[in-house]
């Protein structure tokens, strides 16, 4: 048993979410509103280590109306414990879950333990099937993946995503040392790559948004 989950993304046209200095302003402001009612819908938001480093994000509910019950359950997979102790994902505007591994520093662990509950999930990478079932068993139904890419990648791979929603801005960055939508070590051949079935599209202000469901 898992929780359902829908990895959405903004990208370029060319696949890139963020260029290769880490920019990522892609989407207009009609798409973050999409994004946030998203946000109000689901159990949790989760995301990598990476995302929070680069972007300190609130991973809360605050482009549309809302109170502070609406926010979901922030959960970031960082395996050794490295997010720092004064970035909002720590704050109190909504619970925090942080998966790590046995390989965390002790003394962070029981500083994080402070602020929001700590996982331990696997020795030296977060085994994301094992934190799924702990993520279900403690009632997370529905969880809206924010990346990174790594982390997207990683996802799909476990088969552990149901829904792919992306955002398709008009515009080229380029770069070969530019993240993708999902990077990581990716398919050997285009017969393992993973498919998904096209269930819905439309214009949204300058950009164009498809979803997809996973199909194996």
């Amino acid at each position: 048993m898992k929780p359902y989950v829908i990895l959405n993304a903004a990208m370029t046209l060319d696949g890139k979410i963020a260029t290769k200095t880490g920019s990522s302003e892609i989407s207009g402001e009609e798409d973050l509103i999409r994004v946030h009612k998203i946000r109000k819908e689901v159990d949790a938001i989760m995301v990598g280590i990476n995302t929070v480093l680069v972007d300190d994000p609130r991973l809360t509910v605050h482009k549309i109306h809302a109170e502070k019950k609406d926010n979901p359950v922030r959960i970031v997979v960082d395996s050794k414990g490295r997010v720092p102790l004064d970035f909002r994902v720590l704050n109190d505007e909504a619970p925090t879950i942080i998966a790590v591994t046995e390989n965390a520093g002790p003394q962070k662990i029981k500083e994080l333990e402070k602020k929001v509950t700590v996982l331990k999930c696997g020795k030296d990478r977060v085994n994301l099937k094992l934190l799924m079932k702990e993520l279900a068993d403690k009632g997370i139904k529905t969880i809206m993946l924010e990346g990174g890419s790594t982390l997207n990648y990683s996802m799909l791979e476990n088969s552990l995503v149901d829904e792919v929603r992306v955002c398709v801005a008009p515009m080229i960055a380029g770069g070969k040392h530019a993240k993708t939508l999902a990077d990581g070590e990716g398919a050997h051949q285009m017969n393992d790559a993973i498919r998904l079935k096209l269930i819905k599209s439309y214009p949204l202000g300058h950009d164009l948004i498809l979803e997809y469901i996973v199909i194996n």
